[in-house]
């Protein structure tokens, strides 16, 4: 008994030390559960991707097992490289792109399409080790970059929202978009589940998010008829003649037609991830005095290398994953976090028929949740500068209204800066806020963006 003690000791103590647990203020048991609340947060990619790539003829079985890998091998390197509580997945953004835009509208043969995403992660990766990524970072005014975290939360309400039917697509005139039905199992569910979430963690219950997902979805699989038990364990079929795995051409997306879609991919994931990457890391305090992201260097290079990674597996471009919001809203700190991850992605691979045990109104909560958290940079922005604050709030909102964080960060840049010019604080402009902004509007007016 009192040798199992001292192990367990030693094996706390050294990842106390590996992590830095306690210097970031956190503890092991913690960091187990933000990693659980995250992992269950996104786990629902593995299901949507290889859906999406399914409809653009991928297979959809190489899909799931590539999606796997990729959040695993992302997740783990960021975590015991950087040690960052930030998951990475493939970005359901750009894996959206990938299908519908590359493969059935550009009708790109799918290895030339993985080629593509792998010379994307390539290029993503000089712009990161060579620094103009941590520049783009470091020139993001405040208000933008406050902006971009209360955006983000808006647009994961709304994906919240619409994933449970709570807020539907409007096919009549009007409006964009309408209530769903409120008196539908889903939608009283997720309203539910986010009332209890707020107030579990009002009451700092210790994994109250993860609580309310393993309840709803218990609850499921109870009351509702959708959500059935198909078993626990399935041997992944790694040897399939459709399995994906190397088998992208690298030299056919380096033709001259395919280059410009390679870059548009790389601008997007430039500000995409890296306005999510700032968003997490600002709300969980992981920000030095000058505001930079503690590691941020490391956390940017390994969101690039795993997208190399996807293209070589057979995937969809990777990014950190704004659900790693729910891990930090849990009280994730350290790599620890992250490093469960990737763990629990790469049990997946054989445990595949439990995906399908978490409803969307089982994690819908703990998104709405982790948006709510996030609009509370509002109080972040400086509303004595008047040009700055209202820049950000421009970037919010239209992040929203486009469903595209890129656009609502092009937007911010421009009202900034016409903004400044028209008040007389032109001297305020820095050079690299200039020149950001002006690629930004070419990229836009060029036609190029995603």
């Amino acid at each position: 008994m009192h040798s199992s003690n001292s192990d367990s000791a030693v094996n706390s103590s050294w990842l106390e030390r590996y992590f830095k647990i306690q210097e970031r203020g956190s503890s092991v048991r913690r960091e187990l559960i933000a990693g659980l609340t995250t992992f269950l947060a996104m786990v629902y990619s593995v299901i949507v991707v290889p859906s999406m790539l399914g409809k653009a003829g991928f297979d959809a079985g190489s899909v799931f097992i590539a999606t796997c890998l990729i959040a695993a091998f992302g997740s783990l390197l960021m975590g015991l490289w950087a040690n960052l509580p930030m998951a990475i997945g493939c970005a359901i953004s750009l894996t959206a792109f990938t299908a519908f835009s590359l493969v059935l509208g550009q009708h790109m043969s799918i290895p030339v399409t993985l080629g593509a995403i792998f010379l994307m992660g390539v290029v993503f990766t000089l712009v990161t080790v060579t620094g103009i990524r941590q520049w783009v970072l470091t020139n993001l005014p405040r208000g933008i970059a406050h902006g971009t975290g209360i955006g983000i939360g808006l647009f994961l309400l709304l994906i919240a929202a619409n994933n449970v039917s709570l807020i539907v697509g409007n096919t009549g005139g009007g409006l964009p978009v309408k209530l769903g039905d409120v008196s539908s199992l889903p939608v009283v569910a997720t309203i539910i589940g986010l009332a209890a979430t707020i107030g579990l963690e009002k009451r700092r219950v210790p994994g109250g998010i993860l609580l309310v997902i393993i309840v709803l979805s218990v609850f499921g699989l109870v009351f509702d008829p959708s959500v059935k038990f198909s078993g626990i364990f399935a041997l992944p079929d790694l040897t399939s003649e459709h399995s994906l795995f190397g088998k992208l051409d690298i030299l056919g997306a380096l033709n001259p037609v395919v280059l410009p879609i390679v870059l548009a991919l790389v601008m997007t994931a430039i500000f995409d991830a890296t306005g999510t990457i700032r968003a997490v890391a600002g709300q969980a305090n992981l920000l030095d005095k000058e505001d930079n992201i503690i590691n941020g260097g490391k956390a940017l290079t390994a969101d690039s290398v795993s997208s190399m990674f996807a293209g070589l597996v057979g995937g969809a471009p990777a990014a950190v994953y704004i659900e790693s919001a729910a891990g930090t809203a849990a009280g994730g700190k350290t790599g620890l976090t992250a490093t469960l991850v990737g763990v629990l992605f790469l049990l997946l691979i054989f445990l595949a028929p439990l995906s399908y045990l978490v409803p969307a109104y089982a994690t819908a909560p703990a998104l709405m949740y982790v948006g709510l958290l996030m609009l509370s940079n509002v109080t972040k922005l400086d509303f004595n500068d008047k040009v700055d604050a209202m820049a950000g709030l421009t970037c919010a909102v239209f992040i929203v209204l486009s469903c595209n964080i890129v656009t609502g960060i092009m937007l911010g840049f421009a009202t900034l800066v016409i903004g400044r010019i028209c008040s007389g604080e032109w001297r305020k402009i820095k050079p690299g806020v200039l020149l950001i902004t002006i690629g930004l509007v070419v990229f836009y007016v060029g036609g190029w963006a995603i």
